[in-house]
């Protein structure tokens, strides 16, 4: 396992932050964290991400699922993928971290 997936327990789930919304605007979904008002833009992949996370708390499973059944990706970089942008997420206060 590497460093990055040890600062995030995998088992758990995610969720938005509670100041935090997210809408597409040309073809990326722009993050605005209401409390500081700082913006984070996300590519297209990321944006699926967010939609999936906004739409009910999800685990990295399944959300790597969900990209899984919408991009031709092998299964081993979604999940680095979509771990790595989780754990950007959580450490800027974008994402919050369910109990497993």
């Amino acid at each position: 396992m590497n460093k990055m997936t040890d600062a995030i327990d995998l088992q758990g789930s995610f969720a938005p932050g509670d100041d935090v919304v997210g809408r597409e605007v040309g073809g990326e979904t722009i993050l605005l964290d209401l409390g500081t008002g700082i913006y984070f833009g996300l590519n297209e992949v990321g944006g699926k991400v967010w939609q999936s996370l906004d739409a009910g708390q999800k685990s990295i499973g399944e959300l790597c699922d969900t990209i899984e059944q919408q991009f031709d990706a092998k299964r081993e970089t979604i999940e680095r993928d979509v771990t790595a942008l989780i754990q950007d997420l959580v450490e800027r206060g974008l994402v919050n971290q369910q109990a497993a």
